[in-house]
């Protein structure tokens, strides 16, 4: 089986949860192909770029799938008929990365960074 990569946008007037049961509906028909999500990834409501249907924010979610391309012809088909679903992009992959996507990683706290600099900036005072 081929491995894949989705990331799903929807509507931000849906709940975190209606959300959710949005994306078990194709994930049970990824399974239904006999495929399987890897890893799964939720990214919250982030900005788009620009304004789609007339939203500006929208719940990302990131798939990794490893199934046939049937399963993800059939799930894109079912995406593009909800009206919940903004915009979604399946590409294919060689391998899945199994450490968190740069989105997920935890960006350094900023009190750390200032006392860094204050700790530099003393050290040169000193000289």
């Amino acid at each position: 089986m081929a491995l894949y990569e989705s990331v799903i946008i929807g509507r931000q007037d849906l709940t975190p949860g209606q959300f959710e049961t949005l994306l078990e509906k194709f994930i049970e028909v990824i399974k239904s192909f006999k495929g399987e999500i890897k890893k799964r990834e939720n990214w919250g409501i982030r900005n788009l770029a620009y304004k789609i249907n007339k939203n500006r924010k929208g719940h990302y979610m990131l798939l990794n799938i490893d199934g046939p391309p049937e399963a993800i012809q059939e799930c894109e088909r079912l995406m593009r008929l909800d009206e919940d679903i903004i915009r979604f992009l399946t590409i294919k992959i060689k391998s899945i990365n199994e450490k968190p996507s740069p989105l997920m990683v935890n960006k350094p706290d900023k009190s750390i960074n200032e006392s860094v600099t204050d700790e530099n900036s003393s050290a040169s005072d000193n000289e």
